[in-house]
């Protein structure tokens, strides 16, 4: 059996943390290939190489892939397709718009969002919030399968693995870039960070939201955000945590005016500590929290901040 594994390459950079604790996930399900594709993705694709667990990286530079359509990659994944008995990528922005169609394209189906793997055609995946596991046993021949890879650990480096330029696949013509607009941001990415500091309904306004950015940026975390904040229009859409949201699990995740619903917390129950700031003290985020503070944010929230 042999993975082939789609790297997480943005401007060039690759995002080492998705990336390697995708190649912890699938280590077990054969060699683990890396796909590194972009504009300019050499450098990229000489890190992938560090990681321990990989055995050959596979680099695809050319202008085609350099503003991150699915159709190209799709298309030249499935050009690599026949060797490979598993095609994998790590559960983000990118691998959601493009492992369908590697999917459809190879007539097989897709496992999305794995939080475990049992043997090489079997794979659990979170439903219903993340309050069921669901098995499941595919008889594809070929398993195309996303990564949910909070539930990973990182793999570590000091790997040596070779690099190989490979050609372009045909261009499918079904997309074309006009143009990107990125937030640009000194604060860590939401997805990877240590520290994640998230707002929800109870801050009341998007002028209040400041209180949460303020204690973010005191303790070096990002910012995220309920999708009751984001909905009110406090918080960006890039922002929100839950399940239709990023799925988080750092070592520290404050909550602050957030009561808990279930999709908020299936985007952040793993994480390893858990405070939570509420008025309420029936919020059900009590009840997944390891420290509680019972208290009005706006009073809370500054003080905490001042003594940091």
């Amino acid at each position: 059996m042999a993975v082939l594994l789609l790297g997480e390459v943005t401007d060039g950079a690759l995002n080492m943390d998705s990336t390697a604790k995708a190649v912890t996930a699938c280590a077990p399900l054969g060699d683990v290939t890396i796909l590194c594709c972009g504009a300019a993705c050499v450098d990229a694709a000489k890190e992938a190489a560090t990681i321990s667990g990989v055995s050959k990286v596979l680099c695809a530079e050319d202008a085609l892939y350099g503003h991150r359509l699915a159709e190209p990659v799709a298309a030249l994944m499935v050009s690599l397709a026949g060797d490979y008995s598993h095609i994998v990528a790590p559960a983000t922005t990118d691998a959601k718009n493009i492992l369908p169609r590697v999917a459809a394209l190879l007539d097989v189906m897709v496992i999305s969002d794995v939080s475990g793997i049992v043997d090489a055609d079997t794979f659990e995946r979170p439903i219903y919030a993340g309050n069921a596991i669901q098995t499941v046993k595919s008889g594809d021949a070929t398993k195309v399968v996303s990564i949910r890879t909070a539930a990973f650990a990182v793999a570590e480096t000091g790997g040596s693995a070779s690099v190989e330029s490979i050609a372009t696949a045909e261009d499918p013509g079904l997309s074309e870039w006009i143009e990107d607009k990125v937030a640009e941001s000194d604060r860590p990415d939401l997805t990877s960070a240590g520290i994640v500091v998230s707002g929800g309904r109870g801050v009341g306004s998007e002028e209040n939201f400041a209180i949460v950015e303020k204690l973010a940026d005191k303790l070096g975390a990002a910012v995220g955000a309920s999708r009751a904040a984001v909905d009110s229009g406090y918080a960006p859409n890039d922002w929100q945590v839950g399940q239709t949201g990023k799925v988080v699990a750092p070592a520290l995740y404050i909550a602050i005016g957030i009561s808990g619903a279930i999709q908020h917390l299936a985007g952040m129950k793993d994480s390893k500590i858990i405070v939570a700031i509420n008025k309420d003290e029936e919020a059900p985020i009590f009840q997944v929290a390891d420290y509680g503070l019972v208290a009005d944010l706006f009073t809370a929230v500054p003080e905490l901040e001042s003594k940091l």
